[in-house]
């Protein structure tokens, strides 16, 4: 039996939260408010998200994706949130206190040491929010490179962006092109990029 998660927050609270986030630091949040219930809902069903074990998530923010990530989980699922926000670690540790979800608060490129804390080194999704358009030069494609180190054989990278910078970034990367999904009620518009690991190692 799954975990209990929680009552959601308000959906003005978490969008107070997250605008907050946003005018204290724009390049790492990228947008003035959480992403859509219609994004968050595909984003998960794109990564396979009810047969993933180790999951990890890049730039939760608030926790939106977080959330339905935890509903749509199996009951021995780790999902390891890694948040470069001290505020919005604070609200992930005081909104979802899900025993399956742990917290690593640091850098996107910190995957692996992440991992290791909660016993892992392979995961079998790897979702991301981060706005890869705005990250510091080096930081985006050293992050996809940490992320194709620990995925599994048949893992996958999600990446849910408004500006195709991830795709330029991570074609080297994974060696293929991603499968593209638009056309999500969401502002700002955003396209869903996935990468699985068995291309690359195709």
């Amino acid at each position: 039996m799954k975990s209990p998660v929680r009552p959601r927050a308000s959906t003005a609270r978490q969008s107070l939260e997250f605008f907050k986030g946003f005018l204290k630091n724009p390049r790492e949040v990228g947008s003035v408010i959480p992403s859509s219930r219609f994004l968050t809902r595909r984003t998960l069903e794109c990564g396979g998200i009810a047969q993933a074990r180790v999951i990890v998530e890049l730039g939760p923010g608030t926790g939106v994706l977080t959330r339905h990530a935890l509903e749509r989980m199996r009951p021995d699922a780790k999902l390891v949130a890694i948040e470069i926000s001290a505020d919005f670690v604070e609200v992930l540790r005081k909104e979802l206190p899900d025993p399956r979800l742990y917290i690593h608060h640091g850098s996107a490129t910190e995957i692996e040491a992440a991992l290791a804390k909660v016993g892992e080194s392979k995961a079998d999704l790897v979702m991301s929010g981060i706005p890869f358009s705005t990250l510091e030069h080096g930081v985006g494609f050293a992050t996809l490179q940490a992320a194709k180190r620990v995925l599994g054989p048949e893992g996958r990278f999600v990446a849910y962006q408004f500006r195709s910078k991830v795709k330029d970034l991570g074609e080297p990367v994974f060696g293929a092109r991603p499968e593209t999904h638009s056309g999500f009620w969401n502002v700002p518009p955003m396209k869903i990029y996935v990468w699985r690991q068995r291309e690359a190692l195709a």
